[in-house]
């Protein structure tokens, strides 16, 4: 089992980082709220991390703290809810929003996350009622500070290719590629980072 990795961050292609680890490169899957945190590449990382061996794939899951990678785990165990749609409900919502989603039967809100259909959504209800109390003391999933995450300096790329960045995370995290398209051209400004881009892109559709 693999449940922490400390290493040098080589490329960041959002949900995804590749970390280097004593001449390893791991390829690591985020919620984008965790992503939104990471340093920039070439600096260190400290990822929790969640391991999963299926027959046709070895997949990690990262998270910035223990207790982010906690709720991932409740929220896979609901009936229904793998690795890939747990990542896109802790991408889609802060860990805040989540817990008071379930906590008022929200099912409205929850059925807008890519993945997440009606009985799905009733299920993460009934299931994790119970299991996510004292869950929301905190907000786990946001950024200390969004102004911060806003003024993220841009890489050396065009304003195209972070908007082509930004709709390829959100197809990786369940949104067709034509609503993607869409809500990526509605917010993006000139200046903004990919990153930027698709959190405020996730806001939209919550």
């Amino acid at each position: 089992m693999i449940g922490r990795l400390r290493g040098t961050i080589l490329e960041k292609q959002p949900p995804e980082v590749l970390l280097e680890v004593g001449g390893i490169g791991y390829e690591v899957q985020m919620p984008m709220s965790c992503f939104y945190e990471l340093p920039e590449v070439g600096q260190e990382a400290v990822i929790s991390t969640h391991f999963i061996v299926r027959e046709d794939a070895q997949l990690l899951y990262g998270f910035n703290k223990k207790s982010e990678r906690e709720l991932f785990r409740e929220v896979i165990k609901a009936n229904g809810v793998g690795p890939k749609l747990g990542l896109a409900i802790l991408s889609a919502m802060t860990a805040g929003q989540f817990v008071l989603s379930v906590e008022n039967e929200d099912i409205t809100t929850l059925v807008k996350i890519p993945g997440v259909g009606k009985k799905t959504a009733e299920r993460l209800v009934v299931e994790m009622k119970d299991r996510l109390k004292g869950w929301g003391e905190g907000d786990l999933f946001t950024p200390a500070s969004d102004a911060a995450a806003s003024n993220v300096p841009a890489e050396n790329h065009s304003a195209a290719c972070a908007e082509d960045e930004a709709v390829s995370a959100l197809i990786a995290l369940g949104y067709k590629p034509q609503q993607a398209s869409k809500v990526i051209s509605q917010i993006a400004q000139p200046d903004m980072t990919s990153e930027a881009m698709i959190r405020d892109a996730l806001r939209s559709m919550v």
